[in-house]
């Protein structure tokens, strides 16, 4: 019996692969093709037009760090807006916060939150068990434009890559409209891409750029995700007036005594400690 494996070009002479158990399904939508799969090791895992999405196994890693830094530097925050995250996990993780009286939710493609609830309870059953939760299956872009001014502390843009859908999301114009929905001290993460590989890194590149050209604070933090390209990854944290560093408090964060995989409390100042060949690269004029 031959071997079943799934494969994703990092470039075009390095893959990175898993074994897989089951092809679950295969779906093409308006927008995207949707695959999911079973391995040994992943467990389940979904992709997007061939591109490793979330796998059970390591979703933790990317879900904490998107999301907790921001409430480590603002514990007040109450309206968060979630740009993509149609799996569900990153509203899993904002859900937690008890404060949070409002959490609205924006993926394009509908078949990836309905998929989701159906193959990985795991991110996505809060979806439909959470009254704060609001879900809105339309453009990002063209929702964020129509946002009320001042409306939200927290925007976290937890997209796919510069292409296909998510490539709006990208762009100077959807930065300043986030700017223009965000309260007096709101926070925008963006997804950053990796330093790693050169099509990601000018991605990375272009992205801050666009960011320290639209708001007063601009920073790159990094975590470990095994299953991205090269495993170095990214986010961006943009603020008006907070600083994730000078503001941080890590006393008050921790008295919502949440258990968590990844993040923690002394790990928040060293994930803004970047590596020499990435600072290099950020401070690069733009490509």
């Amino acid at each position: 019996m031959l071997d079943l494996w799934y494969s994703e070009y990092y470039t075009k002479d390095v893959r990175f692969s898993i074994k897989v158990q089951e092809h679950i399904l295969s779906e093409r939508t308006e927008y995207q093709r949707i695959d999911f799969f079973r391995s040994d090791t992943f467990g389940t895992f979904f992709t997007l037009d061939g591109l490793m999405m979330v796998t059970e196994k390591d979703e933790f890693a990317y879900h904490d760090m998107i999301c907790h830094p921001a409430f480590a530097t603002n514990p007040n925050i109450k309206k968060v807006l979630i740009i993509g995250g149609g799996d569900g996990g990153t509203a899993r993780e904002v859900s937690r916060y008890p404060d949070v009286n409002q959490i609205d939710l924006v993926e394009i493609d509908e078949r990836v939150v309905r998929l989701c609830q159906k193959y990985l309870p795991q991110t996505a059953s809060i979806l439909d068990k959470d009254c704060r939760i609001n879900l809105y299956f339309e453009d990002g872009l063209k929702f964020v434009k129509n946002a009320e001014k001042n409306l939200y502390d927290l925007i976290l843009v937890d997209s796919t890559d510069p292409i296909g859908p998510g490539e709006g999301l990208f762009t100077s114009e959807f930065y300043h409209n986030c700017y223009q929905a965000l309260s007096a001290h709101g926070i925008l993460v963006n997804q950053h891409e990796s330093p790693y590989y050169n099509e990601y890194a000018q991605e990375m590149k272009r992205a801050h750029h666009k960011l320290m050209a639209t708001f007063p604070i601009a920073k790159v933090y990094q975590f470990y995700m095994p299953t991205y390209p090269s495993g170095h990854w990214l986010f961006g944290f943009a603020s008006k007036t907070l600083d994730p560093l000078a503001d941080f408090k890590p006393e008050i964060w921790k008295k919502f005594n949440l258990e968590t995989k990844y993040y923690n409390t002394d790990l928040h100042i060293p994930s803004f400690v970047l590596p020499t060949y990435v600072k290099e690269m950020l401070a690069e004029d733009e490509a």
